[in-house]
């Protein structure tokens, strides 16, 4: 199984599965001399972590990172700076529970990766889905937490905007109250919480699932990142986006909206600022023109599908070839994209921290 490496000079491989002992990844090309400490690559971990709530996964995961290469200890002993070379880091699988899956070894199920698989590689991994598991994700999360310090000034967002039918007030958007202790859904919009809370318990206590659509913003993404005509910025953002679990969408900027209104409602114009500069007067175009940064914001939104994991029974076959109906036991998230939004950011992250570097080895750039 190949294509496990994501990127060209910040270049990201995972590995491990679901039900394994460990997952992990080995980021290659990070430039040297870059501090960071363990503390601030958990601190983005723990943004996705299982057993959080009641509203996702109940599956025990600490997800303690342990840096294993690639760094040199300074003397405070918490910093640790990049060499240059292969920085691999890993996550331990402490709370496993293959059982829950014997029933669908020999079952597909609905809406899952267990036919293609099967199909592709003459086998599969029933326990958790094994690479197909949005358990490796984590180990993207922990990379995206050391693209972020590639590029400076750069900082990375996501949001929550929707879930199943219910969407924010984009009036009450508020950063800060994203990371608050109430706020158990990443929305940015406070009286949400109780919307959402109502909704979603509704879906659980049914055994269903929703979908989600989560919003990330990137700023402080200098201009002249991205490369026509085969290395958009915002078509290798795409791409991080979509191979993300359960995506079955993506736009950049303003996205399908901009087919619904007209080329002058659509342009981005443009004045000269106090500074000397050309400034924008809006940002429909997400922060990239031609594939290259603007120099403004950089927005993506990503649609998450429900869960496939449900309680209700779904009809499908085996591989005997035999009818079946298929209720998926075990403990699943009643809307996976919850916990997506932290690993939007990373994804986010990576894609513009690849393109800092090849701006800069191209042009001398930045």
């Amino acid at each position: 199984m190949s294509h496990n490496t994501f990127g060209h000079l910040f270049r990201v491989t995972t590995w491990g599965e679901s039900h394994g002992p460990a997952i992990g990844c080995v980021i290659d090309g990070c430039p040297p001399g870059i501090r960071f400490t363990v503390a601030e690559i958990q601190v983005e971990l723990d943004k996705r972590r299982p057993g959080q709530s009641r509203f996702v996964t109940q599956r025990r995961e600490p997800d303690a990172v342990k840096v294993l290469s690639g760094v040199l200890p300074e003397e405070d002993g918490e910093t640790l700076i990049t060499t240059g070379t292969p920085i691999s880091m890993m996550i331990e699988n402490v709370d496993q529970r293959s059982k829950d899956y014997s029933e669908i070894a020999r079952r597909f199920r609905p809406g899952h990766a267990d036919f293609t698989y099967e199909t592709k590689y003459g086998l599969r991994d029933y326990r958790g889905g094994g690479r197909s598991s949005a358990r490796e994700t984590a180990t993207r999360v922990a990379a995206g937490a050391l693209a972020r310090k590639v590029v400076p000034g750069l900082k990375v967002r996501g949001a929550l905007v929707s879930m199943g039918v219910k969407d924010i007030d984009r009036a009450n958007w508020d950063w800060d109250f994203i990371g608050h202790e109430e706020n158990p859904f990443f929305t940015p919009d406070p009286k949400s919480v109780a919307v959402f809370t109502d909704y979603l318990d509704g879906i659980r206590k049914a055994g269903s699932s929703v979908g989600a659509v989560i919003e990330v913003v990137a700023e402080g993404v200098p201009a002249g990142l991205g490369a026509p005509l085969y290395a958009k910025l915002d078509q290798d953002i795409c791409s991080n986006l979509m191979s993300i679990n359960a995506v079955k969408g993506v736009e950049i900027g303003n996205g399908f909206e901009a087919a619904r209104i007209t080329g002058e409602e659509n342009a981005d114009e443009m004045r000269m600022g106090n500074d000397g500069r050309p400034r924008f007067l809006s940002n429909n175009a997400g922060g990239i023109l031609g594939g290259i940064s603007t120099g403004e914001p950089v927005i993506a939104r990503f649609a998450v599908k429900p869960t496939s994991s449900i309680l209700t029974p779904r009809q499908s076959v085996d591989k005997d070839g035999k009818d079946v109906d298929v209720m998926t036991k075990g403990r699943h998230d009643p809307c996976v994209g919850i916990r997506a939004v932290p690993i939007g950011e990373a994804m986010m992250a990576c894609a513009i921290a690849d393109h800092y570097l090849r701006h800069r080895g191209q042009t001398g750039q930045g």
